[in-house]
């Protein structure tokens, strides 16, 4: 078997590995097979695939990893909307207890509601901010 057919498995393999894990980085891998394949084809000797293969992959490695890395961050799980779908939701509380805590009744279930250190609580409508275990961090709405 020629030596780019060789590195076009190879490809192949990453992307399907690919896709059993969703690992997106074994795909810059696979561009680096690619172009190491087309440096075969090329004539190129295989320290030279081999190096074409490392830049490349390793390259967009690097690249994929910075950009990720400087991109949006998001909020933790417990204040992230995408992954909680009560943040955001308003609450009425009707009074507060000394201890700093509230009964809502939310969802059709009694739930604790607790305010953010420093903030004086305030009977009225409250957005749901965070969750803190099974308790709803309030912010005045």
């Amino acid at each position: 078997m020629s030596e780019p057919n060789l590195w076009w498995l190879a490809v192949g393999a990453l992307v399907a590995l690919e896709l059993l894990t969703g690992t997106f980085y074994l795909l810059m891998l696979g561009l680096g097979a690619a172009a190491a394949a087309l440096a075969a084809y090329v004539g190129a000797s295989v320290t030279a695939q081999l190096v074409w293969a490392s830049l490349v992959g390793g390259g967009a490695v690097a690249v994929w990893h910075l950009r990720r890395s400087r991109g949006r961050s998001e909020p933790p799980a417990q204040a992230n909307p995408n992954v909680n779908l009560d943040i955001g939701e308003v609450v009425q509380i009707g009074a507060w207890s000394h201890d700093g805590t509230a009964q809502v009744h939310y969802r059709g279930a009694a739930w604790t509601a607790i305010h953010r250190t420093g903030v004086s609580p305030i009977p009225g409508a409250h957005r749901v901010a965070e969750m803190v275990g099974n308790r709803l961090l309030v912010d005045k709405a």
